[in-house]
């Protein structure tokens, strides 16, 4: 992916090709693309026993696919996540990623350009599986005036409808990484909400973490020591500055002025970024090719979306006694309510001080 934090977050926004498929696209050109992008996903599927059973596979190939199929029983047989065939096959797709999403939003709003579909609801990108074609669309959506960002992304789920492949683009990703995102993609599988992409990242990624967690502890292994702190640190940073930009998007001030206050917003957001990577990551970090590149309002909409309810699916798990099946039955139970009183019950379900 072009941009390291989004290996956090923008690789999953793939969700789900299908309903792309099914939704009615705004031309047929379009329709027709992601048709044949899928089919030749489908195509080059190869079942992984056989690979493994296989003496010529590459060995580095063959460990890592071990991996993934030892992950892939733990999270059925302990997370209680869907038993089928996704991520039992391998695709190579002799490119870094999978599809490439385009992000768009008005010059002045942080309201994403929203495209709506029967089974995945409304999603703030259009994906393509052609480089070539996200940056053409991008290219005509700036035509119109408005921001856009392009994301490559390495996994998607197509929510059980289809057997998901375990990607050559998912080997990308050192273990741990790998691990997690086999989890998450799984937690789509068990439950997904359309048109709540918020309610929907927050629960597989809460999946991900305390598999992940069950994982090590299953294995006798002390986690590997991460970034979260940073990772969270660079989040708040970022979603202060988004902030400001809406703050500044309700005011009353001329067109020329506003434009000239948002690039001061942004220059604003790299002082402080290389003042927090100096004083408190020692100079060292992860998000500098995502801060040094251009930004702009469409590049800042995945921000909290992985993380905004991840607290209160973890009080939840714990009301339900760490019991999966129970977890999985509240959540269900929670998306059932119309969204203004489940955004209630989900405060509710926050940690003192985090709402």
């Amino acid at each position: 992916m072009p941009n390291t934090f989004l290996i956090d977050g923008l690789r999953r926004l793939g969700v789900p090709l299908l309903a792309l498929l099914l939704g009615g696209c705004s031309t047929l050109d379009y329709y027709a693309h992601l048709g044949q992008g899928q089919w030749q996903l489908l195509q080059a599927r190869e079942p992984i026993t056989e690979l493994l059973a296989n003496p010529d596979t590459d060995p580095q190939l063959a460990k890592r696919l071990r991996l993934s199929q030892t992950a892939r029983d733990f999270a059925s047989a302990h997370l209680h996540l869907p038993d089928n065939r996704s991520y039992r096959l391998y695709a190579d797709l002799h490119r870094p990623f999978v599809v490439w999403n385009v992000f768009a939003t008005p010059e002045f709003s942080l309201d994403p350009e929203l495209h709506c579909f029967p089974i995945a609801g409304c999603v703030a990108y259009r994906g393509y599986y052609q480089q070539g074609r996200a940056r053409g669309a991008a290219a005509l959506l700036r035509q119109h005036g408005l921001d856009t960002y392009i994301a490559g992304v390495e996994a998607y789920s197509t929510l059980g409808w289809f057997d998901d492949p375990l990607l050559s683009s998912m080997l990308q990703w050192n273990d741990e990484r790998l691990v997690a995102v086999i989890f998450h993609e799984l937690a789509h599988q068990q439950f997904y909400l359309p048109g709540d992409t918020a309610f929907n990242e927050s629960f597989a990624t809460f999946v991900e973490r305390e598999g992940l967690r069950q994982w090590h502890a299953a294995r006798g292994e002390t986690p590997p020591l991460n970034d979260d702190r940073q990772r969270q640190q660079f989040i708040e940073l970022v979603l202060a500055s988004r902030e400001r930009l809406r703050q500044l998007y309700a005011s009353s001030l001329p067109e020329q002025d506003m434009r000239a206050a948002k690039q001061a917003e942004f220059a604003r957001l790299r002082r402080e970024y290389r003042a927090l990577r100096q004083d408190e990551w020692g100079g060292q970090s992860r998000f500098d090719a995502w801060i040094n590149s251009p930004l702009n309002n469409a590049k800042l909409l995945p921000f909290g979306l992985y993380d905004q309810w991840v607290p209160a699916f973890a009080t939840l798990f714990a009301r339900e006694q760490n019991n999966w099946p129970a977890f999985y039955a509240a959540v269900a139970n929670l998306a059932r309510l119309p969204q203004s009183e489940r955004q209630i019950a989900l405060q509710d379900l926050l940690p003192h001080g985090k709402n």
